[in-house]
């Protein structure tokens, strides 16, 4: 739900009460309670964060704020705190200070109260003062937050310097009130996703409740058991300084136990923060239907044909919002299993949601209607102020990533490959300890 201007507490009422439009696309428990889970994505609103902690911020886009899921044990906390306060040296960056989220507890039921985290948001900047460019920034947090996460057990909802999310084991009419600060006006953004949770393949708990930190995610994944499998398959093959000196304390890149939803955007954010755009990361989970595309672009189909031999579908049926703080959009995968309508309204406001109705608009105000298509991308540029089409995203990933010359080479090479039989050839024993053997190749 974003609008083309500036920021402003009207998109987070707004988000709000689309959400709690959306109660009967979740679930609750048998305590009535416990919802399976409800969250808001927002920009990080830096006047309320200015206003509110006692220790100094640096300039918008040169520091990190997140929310951690902390142990609720005192002791275990303060131990989860320092260690992650370690972790940020390590990556030259200091915890300015940490906030106690205000909460109101006693809200939630038994169920989601007797699992609940202690909740605390650090403010993380570089140690020496240099100003670091905003993706080296959010590539430091991100190795903070996944070795927090693998050595601590420590979740962060997010841990940004571009967004932040609330979310919990709540029913959508729950989370404002639980969270107080998402009804301070001074919680101020251009963009909101949020997103009711229905628990299918996995049980209910805070951390699996979205948004997550780059997408929402309505429908499944039904090809999700393969694509986690090849994402640990390549594990060891992964090449990017995203990963710093020891990626393997960052892996795996998809948490073991995590919904589909969770798993794809692990996937996703990881492309996104190696260097592509977030469009460019999207394309190559949810391809078009492309194969078959006779009067496809050329570079478009180009694109896709490369991207199938680096990544495999993620196959829904899903419909999939999602944002890099700055770019917020929405696709619909191939098979269209999953609806996605929008209006545009007179006064810059763009409603994206999975019905008609979440939000009450003046007929005579909207501007435009419609739906997105399966394969389709609806996408804002909030900082531009404006609406890119389908064609036009794709075209400009397309033209600027790997298109036809590799994608020939690459059909060119596979068509030139001996055949299997001639692959291997066993040499006879050799008596020297250094020669090596032959090893036949690895499909």
């Amino acid at each position: 739900m974003p609008r083309c201007g500036e920021p402003g507490y009207d998109i987070v009422d707004a988000a709000l009460t689309a959400l709690r439009n959306l109660e009967h696309r979740g679930a609750v428990g048998a305590d009535e309670g416990t919802g399976d889970g409800a969250g808001l994505l927002m920009q990080i609103p830096d006047e309320f964060f200015r206003a509110v902690t006692d220790f100094e911020l640096p300039a918008p886009g040169q520091f990190v704020a997140g929310t951690a899921f902390l142990p609720s044990e005192k002791r275990e906390s303060d131990a989860a705190k320092a260690g992650i306060e370690g972790l940020a040296a390590d990556e030259g960056l200091t915890v300015l200070g940490w906030r106690e989220v205000p909460i109101v507890a006693d809200l939630v039921g038994a169920m989601a109260r007797a699992c609940m985290p202690y909740f605390s948001q650090p403010f993380l900047a570089s140690s020496t003062g240099e100003v670091l460019e905003r993706n080296e920034l959010d590539a430091r947090a991100w190795r903070i937050r996944k070795r927090a996460q693998n050595k601590f057990g420590v979740y962060f909802p997010s841990l940004s310097s571009r967004t932040i999310v609330y979310k919990g084991m709540l029913t959508t009419a729950q989370l404002e009130p639980f969270y107080p600060d998402l009804s301070d006006k001074r919680f101020k953004t251009k963009l909101a996703i949020v997103h009711s949770r229905f628990s299918t393949n996995t049980f209910p708990s805070w951390p699996l409740a979205q948004p997550f930190r780059t997408i929402a995610h309505n429908g499944e994944i039904n090809t999700v058991k393969g694509n986690r499998n090849w994402m640990r398959a390549r594990q060891s093959q992964l090449a990017n300084p995203l990963l710093g000196d020891s990626p393997e304390e960052l892996y795996p890149i998809c948490t073991p136990g995590a919904s589909d939803s969770a798993s794809f955007d692990e996937v996703a954010e990881l492309l996104w923060l190696s260097g592509r755009p977030i469009t460019h990361s999207i394309m190559m989970m949810i391809p078009e239907a492309w194969e078959n595309h006779a009067t496809m672009d050329p570079a478009r189909r180009a694109f896709y044909e490369y991207h199938s031999l680096l990544m495999e579908p993620w196959d829904g049926p899903a419909a999939v919002s999602f944002t890099d703080g700055n770019l917020v959009g929405a696709t619909l995968d191939r098979n269209g299993l999953r609806p996605g309508r929008y209006w545009i309204t007179e006064d810059g406001l763009i409603i994206f949601a999975s019905e008609v109705g979440v939000i009450d608009v003046e007929p005579s105000k909207v501007v435009k209607k419609g739906r997105v298509s399966p394969g389709k991308m609806f996408l804002v540029d909030t900082d531009a102020g404006r609406i890119i089409d389908d064609a036009e995203v794709k075209a400009e990933v397309a033209a600027a990533n790997p298109g036809p010359t590799g994608s020939r080479k690459t059909s060119s090479t596979w068509r030139s490959c001996p055949s299997a039989s001639t692959w291997y050839t066993p040499r006879p024993p050799s008596t020297s300890a250094s020669a090596p053997s032959a090893t036949p190749p690895r499909n």
